[in-house]
């Protein structure tokens, strides 16, 4: 592990003991966590997006505002459900958001987690899938995306106002691509995200279960991304990331929110979206244990970036603390390395 950040589910409403009462409280407080953890040396500031409910839903004016009011701190998406997105409109949106942003971004793209809609990405007009999950839509348009942003021309020009030949979209932004994730949620969509040569971004839930520990099999899929990014004839340094829901205890109110009841948690299986799934734990202790628990965590040793799920209906005060305390108590020993050090790298293939 490298690099760790924030990600935001951006819950809002009026519920008792939320911070967050409407989506105005959920943008601006993003925004000064974002300002907060960059401070910190965080190196990242990601959010979640979820379409018809009271979630985070439209990232980029988000990402645009967090990236304008920081420094150093990546800002990105966990993930973008690409059933729901115009794949040339979604790359001129990016391409101006990595300019603004020095490249500072990693946006994170997937099918998508279950949504409250029945097929809502049709009431956005996208139809068209023989899958009742629309991941065939989400694969079809994500490559429409890429093609995108790497320059290829789609469009005829119109000879009354342009020379005779083709058009690609614009703005365009050199290795935008290599700022681009896939949100896998299995092993074999890990290899193909691989084949692809865009980076891996995995959350805390896998879409099977083998019976191994959760961070055993999200370690295997980590693997086989790899091989099959080699294998394909890719050189960079893709990145990796993972997800977990991480406190360290060092005061009451820490331990009134995350004590006993998460110090006994373990993994879980479950039904999600149809597949018996696998769902990482909680970790919440003292700093010195948690240590000890995430440098067993196989998987989170193998990535380079860590994303740690917060309760953002807390408010930005005390999920700061939370940052503080991982930054302070925790990450060194897990051989993290600050945004004051630079942009984070991934491991060279």
């Amino acid at each position: 592990m490298k690099a760790f950040g924030f990600l935001s589910f951006g819950h809002y409403g009026p519920v008792p003991g939320s911070r967050v009462r409407t989506a105005g409280d959920m943008l601006r407080q993003t925004v000064e966590l974002a300002e907060g953890a960059d401070e910190i040396g965080v190196n990242g500031a990601y959010v979640r997006v979820h379409h018809f409910a009271r979630q985070a839903a439209s990232p980029i004016p988000l990402l645009t505002a967090m990236a304008a009011r920081t420094k150093r701190i990546e800002v990105g998406t966990g993930v973008i459900d690409m059933r729901y997105e115009n794949p040339l409109y979604l790359a001129e949106e990016l391409a101006a958001l990595d300019l603004l942003a020095d490249q500072r971004i990693a946006i994170g793209i997937s099918r998508g987690s279950p949504e409250t809609a029945l097929r809502g990405y049709e009431a956005f007009g996208y139809g068209g899938s023989d899958d009742p999950r629309g991941a065939d839509l989400a694969r079809e348009k994500f490559d429409a995306l890429l093609r995108a942003i790497d320059g290829e021309a789609v469009v005829d020009s119109d000879p009354q106002m342009a020379p005779p030949g083709r058009l690609a979209i614009e703005p365009r932004s050199p290795g935008l691509r290599d700022r681009i994730w896939w949100g896998a949620g299995s092993r074999d969509s890990a290899e193909q995200v691989g084949r692809q040569g865009v980076n891996l971004m995995s959350s805390t839930l896998l879409t099977e279960a083998t019976g191994q520990p959760f961070h055993v099999l999200q370690r295997e899929q980590i693997d086989r991304y790899r091989e099959a990014y080699r294998e394909a004839g890719h050189t960079g340094s893709p990145r990796v990331s993972v997800s977990r829901s991480v406190f360290p205890i060092v005061s009451a109110e820490d331990e009134a929110y995350f004590g006993l009841r998460s110090r006994e948690n373990m993994d879980q299986v479950g039904i999600i979206d149809g597949f018996r799934s696998t769902f990482g734990k909680t970790y919440a202790d003292a700093p010195d244990r948690l240590i000890q628990q995430l440098k067993a965590d196989e998987a989170v040793m193998s990535a380079d970036t860590l994303m740690l799920t917060i309760p953002n209906q807390l408010g930005p005060e005390y999920n700061l603390h939370v940052l503080q305390a991982f930054a302070e108590h925790v990450a060194p020993a897990l051989g993290w390395k600050p945004n004051t050090e630079g942009p984070v790298q991934g491991d060279a293939m």
